[in-house]
């Protein structure tokens, strides 16, 4: 397994939509080892594969559920059926997220409390499976990455603001800039 490089955003990946996986074969297994490799290296709960420059329709997460959803896994294709969205302002102390590719960054968002999540694991068979509270803010958040869109693009205008500050203060939002989770200090301090 190989540790990969993960993009940070401005890289063109990021803001695209991933095309579908059409073959489920031993290239497709092994960039899911390696995605499992760089999520660990880089303490996160999820990764998707434009995160690691792929676009393709996949991701990988490793969070701890009460939901009987195994505690990591992949999906690939994935459709989510989501919950409404509550119209409040979201919560600074209970809703921030942070992503690998906006590394360092935390924002609070208001999300979906429940997610049905399906499509299929690395041997092309189905995965079907609900997800709740912050497990189904981690399936949200790495479907986004699918569909070319980062938390950051969902906050509201004053975090917003200052996760624009904080781009432009780090020299995002150019491709090339990728960190190296293992040898790059880690953003989030883990």
């Amino acid at each position: 397994m190989t540790v990969l490089p993960i993009t940070i955003w401005g890289e063109p990946v990021l803001h695209r939509r991933a095309a579908e996986v059409e073959v489920f074969d031993d290239d497709l297994r092994t960039l899911i080892a390696d995605m499992f490799e760089t999520n660990d290296k880089a303490n996160g709960v999820g990764l998707a594969a434009p995160q690691v420059g792929v676009g393709r329709r996949l991701f990988v997460y490793k969070f701890e559920n009460d939901d009987g959803a195994p505690p990591s896994g992949v999906i690939i294709n994935p459709v989510l059926t989501l919950s409404k969205i509550s119209g409040a302002l979201p919560d600074p102390d209970e809703e921030e997220e942070g992503c690998l590719s906006f590394p360092g960054g935390q924002f609070p968002l208001k999300r979906a409390e429940w997610a049905r999540v399906q499509g299929f694991d690395g041997d092309g068979n189905p995965v079907d499976f609900e997800a709740t509270d912050w497990f189904a803010r981690v399936i949200q958040h790495e479907y986004d990455h699918l569909d070319g869109k980062l938390y950051v693009n969902r906050l509201i205008d004053r975090y917003a603001r200052k996760a624009t500050k904080l781009a432009k203060k780090s020299g995002w939002g150019v491709p090339g800039l990728t960190w190296m989770p293992g040898v790059d200090p880690d953003p989030f301090g883990h």
